[in-house]
Order: C-alpha cells, then sequence, then structure tokens
C-alpha cells in the first residue's frame, strides 16, 4: 500500500471525480486534506459508515465559523442530523412509521402526475432549461404534497430552501442574512402546518408524525417544527440537484435513456445506478468521537473524515462493471449516508425520483444537453444550476 496523497479540497477547480482522486485510491484507502481525511474505497467506506464512533460530521458546521447564536445556531442544534446517541435513536424511532413505505408508497400517482403536468408545459417545444421548468418545481411540489401544503406554496418552498441551502458554503458568514431569511420562511411554513392539524390528525405523512408514540413517548411540537423544517429543506434541494445529474448522466448514455423509456419498471433502479455514478451529495462527513484505529491508521478523535461517494461508487475491488448500466445489480451506494445517520427520507427521495424519471425518460426521446449547461463545485453537494436540454417534441403521454 503507497504513501497517502493530499487531496486539496480548497483547490481551485478540484473536483471529487478527478483523475488525481482515483489515483489517490489505488495507492491507498484514504488521503489526506484539509479538513482531516477522505475514505476513497468501497469496503473502507461502508466499514467506517457503521461505526458507531463516528458522529454526524457536520453537526458543528456553523459553530466551525464562529455562528454560536442566533436562529441558525439554534435549529441546527435541535435537527436530526445533529443528534446523537438517545436523543438520536429515539427521535429516529419516533418519524420512522412516517417515513416508511407503507406511508410513502400510496404517493407514487401523485408524484407521476406532478411529474407528466410539468412536461406538459414545455413537451412540446422540442427544448427546455430543465432545472428552472422541472427539477425546482417538480422538487418542491413533491414537498408540498408530502406535507399536505397548498400547492401554490412551492415558489416560496424552492425560494426559502435555496436560500438555507448556502449553509453549507465556505461563505456561509458572509451569507448569514439570507440563510436566516430562507430559515425563517420555512420554520414559518412548518409552524403553520402543525398548528391546522391539532385536533385534526390525519393518516397522511405529517398526521403519522403527530401521532407516533414509542414507549408512551410522542414526539414533541419542537421536534416536529424541527424536522419538517429538515424534510422541506433537505427533500428540495437534493432531489433538485439529484434528478438534474441524472439528466446528465443519461445524456451521455443515450442507449441507457431509450432502454428506460422502454422498460419503466428499470425506473427505481435507475434512481440507484445514476446515484452511484454521480451523486449530488460527493461526500458523506463523519467525526471521530474518540481514537479509532483502522487498518493500521489511528484516527485521533475530533479529526472529520469524508468518505468519498464517487471513488467508492466506483471502486474496482468492488465493482467488476464500472460502467453505468441500469440493468446491472449492484452492491448499495452511499449517496444516502449509512449507519446510523442513513437518510430517514431515502423512501420519500427514491420514490418520487423513479416516478420523474420514468415520465421524462418516455416523453423526451433523444434528450440531449444543450451547450450553455452550468453546475456547481464537484464537491460537497453539488448539481446543476442551469440545464438546457433538448429533445423530440411531440411524444405521447
Amino acid at each position: 500500500m503507497g504513501t497517502a496523497a493530499h487531496l486539496d479540497f480548497n483547490q481551485l477547480g478540484f473536483s471529487i471525480r478527478s483523475d488525481q482522486v482515483m489515483n489517490a485510491r489505488e495507492d491507498n484507502w484514504y488521503a489526506t486534506t484539509p479538513f482531516g481525511i477522505a475514505v476513497l474505497r468501497y469496503e473502507d467506506a461502508n466499514t467506517l459508515l457503521k461505526d458507531k464512533r463516528l458522529y454526524q460530521g457536520t453537526r458543528k458546521w456553523p459553530s466551525h465559523y464562529g455562528i454560536t447564536e442566533g436562529p441558525l445556531a439554534s435549529w441546527w442544534q435541535t435537527m436530526l442530523l445533529s443528534l446523537e446517541g438517545e436523543d438520536h435513536v429515539r427521535l429516529r424511532r419516533l418519524s420512522t412509521p412516517a417515513f416508511s413505505p407503507r406511508t410513502i408508497e400510496p404517493l407514487a400517482p401523485l408524484f407521476a402526475s406532478l411529474a407528466n403536468d410539468l412536461i406538459d408545459d414545455f413537451q412540446a417545444r422540442g427544448e427546455c432549461e430543465f432545472m428552472a421548468e422541472f427539477a425546482e418545481p417538480f422538487s418542491a411540489k413533491v414537498i408540498t404534497g408530502l406535507l399536505g401544503l397548498d400547492e401554490d406554496l412551492w415558489p416560496k418552498v424552492a425560494d426559502f430552501a435555496t436560500k438555507l441551502g448556502y449553509v453549507f458554503s465556505v461563505t456561509i458568514k458572509e451569507d448569514l442574512e439570507v440563510i436566516e431569511e430562507g430559515l425563517l420562511g420555512i420554520l414559518d411554513i412548518a409552524r403553520d402546518l402543525i398548528q391546522s392539524r391539532q385536533g385534526n390528525e390525519r393518516d397522511d405523512f405529517v398526521g403519522t408524525l403527530v401521532k407516533a408514540s414509542v414507549d408512551g413517548q410522542k414526539i414533541t411540537e419542537e421536534e416536529l417544527l424541527s424536522l419538517i423544517t429538515l424534510m422541506i429543506f433537505a427533500g428540495f434541494d437534493t432531489t433538485r440537484n439529484q434528478i438534474g445529474l441524472g439528466m446528465q448522466t443519461f445524456s451521455e448514455h443515450p442507449d441507457q435513456w431509450q432502454l428506460l423509456g422502454s422498460t419503466p419498471d428499470l425506473s427505481r433502479a435507475a434512481v440507484e445506478e445514476v446515484m452511484r455514478v454521480n451523486p449530488t451529495i460527493t461526500w458523506v462527513s463523519r467525526e471521530a468521537s474518540e481514537d479509532i484505529e483502522h487498518k493500521g491508521l489511528t484516527i485521533k478523535q475530533g479529526t472529520t473524515i469524508h468518505l468519498l461517494t464517487i471513488p467508492a461508487g466506483s471502486d474496482p475491488r468492488k465493482f467488476e462493471n464500472i460502467g453505468f448500466d441500469i440493468t446491472a445489480d449492484r452492491a448499495f451506494h452511499f449517496g444516502f449516508g449509512g449507519g446510523m445517520h442513513h437518510c430517514i427520507g431515502h423512501f420519500v427521495a427514491r420514490l418520487d425520483m423513479s416516478e420523474a424519471f420514468k415520465a421524462l425518460s418516455r416523453r423526451l426521446p433523444n434528450m440531449k444537453i444543450a451547450p450553455g449547461a452550468e453546475y456547481l463545485p464537484d464537491s460537497g453537494n453539488t448539481g446543476p444550476t442551469l440545464l438546457p436540454i433538448t429533445f423530440t417534441a411531440n411524444s405521447t403521454k
């Protein structure tokens, strides 16, 4: 095993999928970074994600930049991502029924209808700006539909969630006013929703959360507010970016797009394969709660560990054929994290993206990315910001 390479995440134009990163993976299972270590291989990422001694790596994110008071700092400490130990386990157990397939699967027709209605608006043109005309409104309307909000709120949901999304930027302190505007807007929407359900508990997503009980304990109003706020933010941002990255991936593999369009049953496998090769979350962060030994390396308490999803998902030690193939039988990817902090909303994301890709591939044949596409940096949370596409118009619904 060779010497561990150094990957400078701060370098202008640094990319998680670069030859530099893939060469580092061949030299060693990890690399050093300005922010701790980066895990590069599948089995090591899989092992460490399941290690309960590793805490969620973003739980101290605002405080790293000196933001220790105010709305953002307060909310950050209460959300599920920041909780550990018994508090995390209790809230997760209370929340799980609302996020289960039993609650989520009945929403498939709604998600399909949202996708097709949006496609109706641009399909006859043979072109569109995909992020503004599909990815953003679809992701926001999924949230309003899931939570039982007025569909007309979707532009506000999109606006507030986009502003709150700046929280993961290295310019978090400079952007704090905008970030907190987004957070306070989402908190207001969530608070109004909870108040509207008092004494009117339905068997939908929010109703299931409100009624949740484990060993006589119920979810508190503060916990419910924090959880719904996180759901609005994370559900919008990641779905929007991931659907856009899916279109980018399929544009490079037109045979797979054609196959999906003619075989809609492959839509769920397509989501998994897109997230294996082109995930919006390019690394999953953890923090060592104590000194940890792994393959001869001592990971000191407090060390940040970035588990890189793209090199792990294309590791030839795990995947005999690393090419994009929606028919392949794959080991699970790390696009939803793993272990104790595996994304609790993964059933929602898997279902809504499955319905989106099913409708898009059927109705937008010969889809290609047109000139002018723009993307966020290929590290951290990434995705297209502008994605013009062309396709054959007038395909049947």
